[in-house]
């Protein structure tokens, strides 16, 4: 009679979990994804990290495809927040299309002194509320647990946040060993060929823990790409070989991509071509007051009276699916199913759910809200 271990969990023989892919928990900037264990790393916008699946960060293997309308560039802003976290965690950055411009205006680190003071006063005031005494029992009357020396390989992961605060207003230092790859479209009859050769090679040639970024910003814009790039037999060739090399090292490289959609709209075959080879599609809709490029960007919500009001609408067409839950599958803290909206300030790219304001001339409605009165809870 034959016997099997019973005790053996379901789920791990996942083909992203699976094969001789090297294991990157002490990678700088990578972390498991808390549903599903797999490799995630952080886009560099943490609201845009929590919207993806649950999984707090963009898996590896992964592609994100970012839609716009009109001619602003808060898509561009998502991009730059992406690369500059990649160059911070010491990732190899892939920039296509652009020349070095681009890679010195990305935003720089903002000084998180004040807010690191705050939290540690609010830990402190925390502190002082609960007797000396029961501090030792932890919460709810449970033991605490024992406290153990930390290795070299997590302390060096301590050190190393896994996502950074930056801010628009500065420009990132570029380290001396940054590993920035710029890769230029040529001017041929099938000019994503000098892309995807670069990427093979670089992937290649780099040690196997080594996590690679692809960065494609205005794919398509004819000021930067030329017209053969646009025809649907090169573009289909190019999303499908990206999409393989992503399949043949689901461990290493992550790949974002914005797409004018005032140029190529969303009912052209090309546009839903792109969609289908990404796992994951947004569409971001700016407000028709913003929709000119003079009146979007950080600068226009300068003061505090409207810094944090919404600036467009998310809409969210795919998402990567990595568990059985499918889309979101975060539960209770899944927020696709309500309306979504973006705000760009001088530090951040918030994603929250939209709700309008209540209406100024209802005032006697505002307040009796919430008052109960003596007929109301008579039985």
């Amino acid at each position: 009679m034959a016997f099997r271990k019973r005790n053996v969990p379901l789920g791990r023989g996942s083909p992203l979990s699976s094969g001789n892919s090297p294991q990157l928990e002490h990678v700088p900037g990578v972390r498991p994804s808390p549903l599903t264990s797999q490799s995630v790393t952080s886009t560099g916008t943490p609201s845009l990290d929590d919207l993806l699946g649950g999984h707090s960060g963009l898996a590896l293997g992964s592609s994100l495809l970012i839609e716009e309308s009109g001619t602003t560039d808060f898509a561009g802003a998502l991009l730059k927040f992406y690369a500059a976290e990649g160059i911070c965690q010491g990732h190899i950055v892939h920039v296509v299309g652009v020349d070095g411009s681009w890679i010195r205006d990305l935003p720089g680190t903002a000084d998180e002194k004040s807010s690191r003071r705050k939290a540690a006063s609010a830990d402190a005031d925390e502190k002082m509320k609960i007797a000396w005494r029961y501090e030792s029992l932890g919460q709810t009357g449970e033991r605490a647990a024992p406290v153990r020396g930390l290795s070299s390989q997590d302390s060096t992961a301590l050190q190393t946040p896994f996502s950074h605060t930056f801010d628009l207003s500065k420009r990132l230092v570029i380290p001396a060993d940054a590993k920035i790859n710029v890769i230029p479209v040529g001017r041929l009859q099938k000019p994503f060929d000098t892309v995807l050769q670069s990427l093979k090679q670089a992937l290649k040639l780099s040690p196997p823990q080594s996590v690679h970024r692809l960065v494609i910003p205005s794919m398509l814009s004819p000021a930067m790409w030329p017209p053969e790039a646009s025809r649907p037999d090169n573009m289909q060739r190019f999303m499908h070989s990206l999409r393989a090399l992503l399949a043949q090292y689901p461990s290493r490289m992550t790949a974002i991509i914005t797409l004018p959609l005032e140029l190529f709209p969303r009912n052209l075959g090309l546009v839903r071509w792109a969609e289908l080879h990404c796992d994951g599609v947004l569409e971001l809709t700016p407000f028709p007051h913003l929709m000119d490029a003079s009146n979007s960007g950080p600068d226009s919500s300068s003061t505090k009276g409207t810094e944090e009001q919404p600036q467009g609408m998310l809409r969210v067409h795919k998402l990567p699916i990595d568990t059985e839950r499918g889309e979101g599958g975060a539960g209770a803290g899944n927020s696709l199913g309500a309306d979504l909206a973006f705000t760009v300030s001088r530090r951040k790219f918030l994603i929250k759910p939209f709700s309008l304001p209540p209406v100024e001339g209802d005032q006697d409605a505002q307040k009796d809200a919430g008052k109960l009165t003596g007929k109301e809870i008579e039985f």
